[in-house]
């Protein structure tokens, strides 16, 4: 390893340690008290954002929260299978797809009609309909940067989070109130539900195979992530295209890596092991990125969004969770 690598590790760790600790005291905190680790690396992260201005954490802080950021969201390809879309048959699959894409329509709309910008609306119709923090962070990472993404990543972040809990909590008696089976109630679980570890507790909260199936839902709402940005990046690079003559944005490699991984996943039977290890790295890799993210941000402009933003959140939870509810009698 040359001198100039050695510098920049040197110039890096610093602020990826400051990340790290920060995320360790998250899962801590999250095992003792039963509240969502990525919240915790969020409040945690926010409190320690003077590390971030003028400090010798500052480049590391910003590499964590992109780059080791993109590596987790790679890695949740080994977390889904082709066989996966295929075991929920096509109904619930093209619900699932009419439901993340409605949510993100409804976000751009409703953003116009509150005076955001429709990148917001882009920005928390990803996050409610596919899979909570982990798509903010994804489609984040691919919009332009302006002077406002850090901080509506953050605020989208810590909205789907709480909402993704209180739903946790109230959405396996709404389905027992409506008398739903036990498929249809881990269908509405799955695919309402904003985090994968909300829809693992409140799917386990009414049976094992409730939970079975509703995780299984929500995996198939987290392998349709990929092509969600995707089609962002087409959207942008037409829009480019036609307003100017910068260079329009590729497909980032953590998105080739999340396919790739997927691939293998679908056709290669992994060991466990191996899958359950992917798994913790992707979700430690995302929490302090997220701790990294709230160190980046700026608490005095997060005070002064307004209701708007969340009312947004609302809205956009309400109509995903209607439209599934809707729609189960005809699967």
């Amino acid at each position: 390893m040359d001198k100039t690598h050695m510098e920049k590790i040197k110039t890096l760790l610093p602020g990826i340690m400051v990340a790290t600790t920060v995320g360790m005291a998250a899962l801590f905190l999250s095992e003792h008290y039963g509240a969502p680790a990525m919240l915790f690396a969020l409040l945690l992260g926010i409190a320690m954002s003077f590390l971030h201005q003028g400090t010798q954490c500052k480049s590391g802080i910003e590499f964590t929260a992109s780059t080791i950021l993109r590596i987790g969201v790679a890695l949740l390809g080994l977390r889904i299978a082709f066989g996966d879309l295929i075991a929920l048959g096509w109904k619930t699959g093209l619900l699932l797809v009419v439901a993340i894409m409605s949510t993100i329509l409804l976000g751009v709309v409703l953003a116009k009609a509150f005076g955001l910008q429709k990148r917001f609306g882009v920005l928390t119709g990803g996050a409610v309909g596919i899979c909570g923090a982990s798509a903010a962070m994804a489609i984040s990472a691919v919009l332009p940067d302006s002077k406002d993404k850090d901080r509506d990543t953050l605020l989208t972040i810590i909205g789907v989070t709480a909402l993704s809990t209180m739903a946790m909590v109230v959405y396996p008696i709404i389905a027992g109130m409506l008398e739903l089976d036990e498929t249809a109630t881990s269908i509405f679980l799955g695919g309402t539900i904003h985090d994968v570890a909300q829809v693992v507790g409140a799917g386990y909260s009414v049976s094992e195979q409730t939970g079975v199936l509703a995780t299984l839902t929500k995996l198939v709402r987290v392998a349709l992530l990929m092509p969600v940005v995707v089609c962002i990046l087409l959207v942008l690079r037409m829009k480019m295209d036609k307003t100017s003559h910068a260079k329009a944005p590729g497909i980032p490699l953590f998105l080739i890596g999340f396919v790739i991984l997927m691939s293998i996943n679908s056709m290669i039977a992994l060991p466990e092991v191996l899958t359950k290890v992917s798994a913790d790295i992707s979700r430690f890799a995302l929490v302090i990125a997220i701790a990294a993210i709230g160190m980046k941000s700026n608490l005095s402009q997060l005070l002064t969004v307004g209701f708007k933003p969340i009312l947004l959140l609302v809205l956009e939870t309400v109509w995903i969770a209607g439209l599934i509810l809707v729609c189960l009698p005809y699967l």
